[in-house]
This record gives C-alpha cells, structure tokens and sequence, in this order.
C-alpha cells in the first residue's frame, strides 16, 4: 500500500531504528516509547488489521506472536514480562492501518491501560 507509513518504513523510504528482519516479519523501536523497551513488530504484507486476517493468515500471525516474544526475551523481558498489544481498528485505538503488535516492558505496567 503505497500510503502506509509501516510500508514506507518496511521499504526503507522512511528511517527507523530497526531490531529484526526477516522475509516476513519487521520489527523496529517506536518513535514515542510509552517504556523503557517499546518496538513494534509488523509483517511485510500489508494487513489493515487483525479482523482482516483469515486461515490463510496463521502461520503469519504465529510469526508475528513468536518474534515479538523472542525479541521482548532479547531485550531484557524474559524474567519480568511484557505487554503485547495489537489495537484493532477506531475503537481499539488503532492509529496505523497495518496490523503491528506492541511490546512493552522494561518497567511495572498498569492495568487498566487507560
């Protein structure tokens, strides 16, 4: 999708932090991090949002999930835990239409988020 700006950061047309890649999967630090460890997770092909996944979307979403946690592992995560996080649309407060999962740590969340 020629103007989402996770495609944009995907091609390399937009600079990012990056922390993983893969044919599949990208993973980079968020501009705004809301904790000490905050990167967000996103697969290659562009998907608006979770509710336009499908069966054909499983083992992408299992990649997406199992990078996330090994990544969240390698920055420091593995004893204390994360959050991981995908909002879904305007009432989810989805701000980005391309799926992308949040992963917080680093320090003590509350809940609820707010």
């Amino acid at each position: 999708m020629n103007d989402c700006i996770f495609c944009k950061i995907i091609a390399g047309e937009i600079p990012s932090a990056v922390i993983w890649e893969d044919g599949d999967v990208f993973a980079f630090k968020d501009i705004n991090p809301q904790s000490p460890v905050h990167f967000l997770v996103v697969p290659k092909k562009h998907i608006s949002n979770l509710m336009e996944t499908d069966e054909k979307d499983e083992a992408l979403l299992g990649k997406l999930l199992n990078t996330a946690q090994r990544l969240a592992s390698q920055l420091g995560c593995e004893d204390r835990g994360a959050r991981f996080v995908i909002n879904c649309k305007s009432d989810g407060a989805q701000t980005v239409d391309h799926l992308h999962v949040h992963v917080l740590g680093g320090r003590k969340l509350g809940w609820p988020p707010g």
